[in-house]
């Protein structure tokens, strides 16, 4: 099924997002505190974009069903970007420029940090202790340490959840670029889209969701707790935590 109003958003935030580059750009202060230095990253005025608007604004995966997600809320803060470089090391020692290059692709593009913000976060998380340095001639190779690898476990859901927003947005452009394109579209045994791995039906699920808590967006106070009522059953039932 297709929108063609939200279809024409979608491709106008995409296009309006690759006019202006394809790295997502922040901005690092450097202070020095006893010999560290304190990196943090000025994140979007509608919030950053795995943790969502600070206000409250913006869809609850981060993914403008009208296409602004795109250009609302795409930042990464500082803390964001320095868990998923551990990450990414835990499962292959890498130089900088492997990592740039692993975020972009398991975004599809989508976010690409620049140089100028991974090198200095990878100093950083080397001055915490958290990852090592193996020099190779002009080349630095780094590797997860002992504290970083704790300090992952610590924070495995948050990662994971990023790791699962990057993935996501990369299958939403693979879908939408299918889209616009008119063409059929090449599945699999299951009926699901070859390059997403994602069925229409549960394209559809979600968009259908969405429209329908617009539609209830001057809901009652009682209606509201009606909605969230069933809203906390299906997510039981999405975990598999119902009747745990």
């Amino acid at each position: 099924m297709r929108h063609s109003h939200f279809l024409t958003a979608f491709r106008h935030a995409f296009e309006a997002r690759h006019a202006h580059g394809h790295h997502a750009h922040g901005r690092h202060e450097h202070h020095g505190h006893g010999g560290r230095h304190h990196h943090h990253h000025q994140a979007s005025a509608g919030g950053d974009w795995f943790s969502g608007s600070s206000d409250g604004r913006g869809d609850a995966d981060g993914f403008g069903g009208d296409g602004r997600g795109f250009t609302r809320s795409r930042k990464v803060t500082g803390d964001d970007l320095q868990l998923m470089l551990l990450g990414l090391l835990e499962q292959n020692p890498s130089h900088g420029y492997e990592l740039i290059k692993a975020l972009g692709a398991l975004s599809n593009g989508f976010y690409t940090p620049s140089p100028g913000m991974v090198y200095p976060a990878l100093t950083y998380l080397e001055e915490l202790g958290y990852a090592t340095v193996e020099q190779e001639g002009a080349k630095k190779r780094y590797h997860l340490a002992a504290p970083g690898k704790a300090h992952l476990d610590a924070n495995r859901d948050r990662l994971s959840m990023m790791f699962n927003k990057l993935k996501h947005v990369a299958r939403k452009m693979d879908w939408m670029r299918q889209a616009w394109s008119g063409q059929p579209r090449s599945t699999g045994p299951e009926g699901e889209d070859a390059r997403t791995g994602w069925v229409p039906e549960f394209v559809e699920a979600r968009q259908a969701l969405k429209r329908a808590l617009l539609e209830r967006t001057d809901a009652s106070p009682a209606e509201q707790r009606r909605i969230a009522a069933i809203l906390a059953r299906a997510t039981d039932e999405i975990t598999g935590k119902a009747g745990a």
